[in-house]
């Protein structure tokens, strides 16, 4: 379509600029050969290569060369100012990188010069020449500016499509970290209440023939405990269902530690809570952590150390950490006999230490899924997380957690 308009427009102009029209507007004309049959066919011939302008710009030009040049050569006076050439030295500005584009320009450049160097008309005066190829190079110009432009464009889709695949890779990320958040917290309600729940039930089964009124009084605390339960996974769901954190109740924190304990006495483990140092308020992710930690640490022990364990949590009170122990002494499951006592000491995996985390001295297999949600908690938080047998007998689980940001 375009090489059409342009072989249009150039046989048109060709009719229209003879020698008379030139000679009229005081243009000289010596040597200028009028128009005719040859000079429009070189005409047409030299606006085909413009079909190829985008495929081949280079290639173009230089084939729309050799017509254009016999047209100066034999007098018809259009050379490289034809629309052909500019077209085509156009193409090759703004379709081809910088090092051919030159190329282009210096070629139309040499080639104008050495058709104005054989033609057989009168030389045109320096101004003439400098004009021309002002026009040469201005056409050049704007070829590389649309190029520059539409480079910068695809730059601009490019980085916004990363930009959107950063997001959305972001927002996959963001939702694993909240399934896995939610997951710890499920579990951790759900492993702690039902096992609980578990010790009251097998205490009612053996005393419920003997002793009736204690097994109500242990169906009681299996019907309380599953209430907790309860509340406490709508709390965990509604989450999940709203973003009004007025419409839910607070997380458990260091001072519902003394409920805890309770409960854990309720259900068979002796257990006894140590306040260290001066209270301070704690930040709401060390708050829940810490008693995520002692809950998990008191249901090990509940589930391995045995009947007559006895426990102990101790929480510290430092000027930039809080310091969490839960401690059995595991003399139920020395009681209880080998089997107890190989519970008891694989429960945890092995001793763990490790800033931001926890290394782990046995077999990756033996870490339940509450141990692993408290490292992860201790980690998020930059603590010191301990886990693992003590000398003398028992088992402590132990987490130092910073209270400020970079202690």
């Amino acid at each position: 379509m375009l090489a059409g308009v342009v072989a249009a427009a150039s046989v048109a102009l060709f009719a229209l600029y003879g020698p008379d029209r030139l000679q009229a507007e005081g243009i000289p004309v010596e040597g200028v050969r009028p128009p005719d049959l040859l000079g429009a066919l070189l005409l047409v011939v030299a606006s085909v290569p413009v079909v190829v302008r985008r495929r081949w710009p280079l290639a173009g030009l230089c084939a729309g060369m050799v017509p254009e040049t016999l047209l100066t050569v034999l007098g018809y006076g259009l050379g490289m100012s034809g629309l052909a050439g500019l077209v085509l030295l156009f193409s090759v500005a703004s379709y081809r990188g910088l090092a051919v584009a030159l190329a282009g320009l210096v070629l139309s450049l040499v080639t104008y010069v050495a058709g104005i160097v054989s033609s057989p008309i009168r030389a045109g005066t320096v101004s003439e020449y400098v004009v021309t190829a002002v026009v040469l190079v201005a056409v050049w110009g704007a070829g590389r500016s649309l190029r520059l432009r539409r480079a910068y464009l695809e730059e601009l889709k490019d980085r916004a499509a990363r930009l959107e695949r950063a997001h959305a890779a972001d927002t996959r990320a963001a939702r694993a970290e909240e399934r896995s958040r939610i997951a710890r917290e499920l579990h951790d309600v759900v492993a702690h209440h039902v096992s609980v729940m578990t010790v009251q039930a097998a205490a009612a089964r053996r005393v419920l023939a003997a002793d009736p009124d204690l097994a109500r009084e242990a169906l009681s605390a299996i019907e309380h405990t599953g209430r907790l339960a309860m509340t406490e996974m709508r709390n965990i769901v509604g989450v999940l269902r709203t973003d009004t954190r007025a419409e839910l109740g607070p997380q458990p924190g260091v001072r519902d530690l003394p409920a805890l304990v309770e409960q854990m006495r309720e259900a068979g483990l002796p257990t006894r809570l140590r306040v260290e140092g001066a209270p301070v308020p704690l930040p709401a992710g060390v708050d829940l952590a810490a008693y995520r930690l002692v809950q998990e640490g008191l249901t090990n022990s509940l589930r391995h150390a045995g009947a007559g364990a006895e426990a102990v949590v101790t929480v510290r009170y430092e000027p930039y950490e809080l310091d969490v122990r839960v401690r059995d002494d595991g003399k139920g499951a020395v009681t209880q006999g080998g089997k107890g006592a190989a519970a008891q000491a694989g429960k945890g995996a092995g001793p763990q230490d490790g800033k931001g985390g926890a290394a782990q001295d046995g077999p990756p297999a033996t870490a339940g899924h509450g141990l692993v949600g408290i490292r992860e908690r201790v980690a998020l938080y930059g603590g010191i997380l301990n886990i693992g047998p003590l000398p003398g007998g028992g088992f402590e689980v132990r987490a130092r957690l910073p209270l400020k940001d970079g202690q």
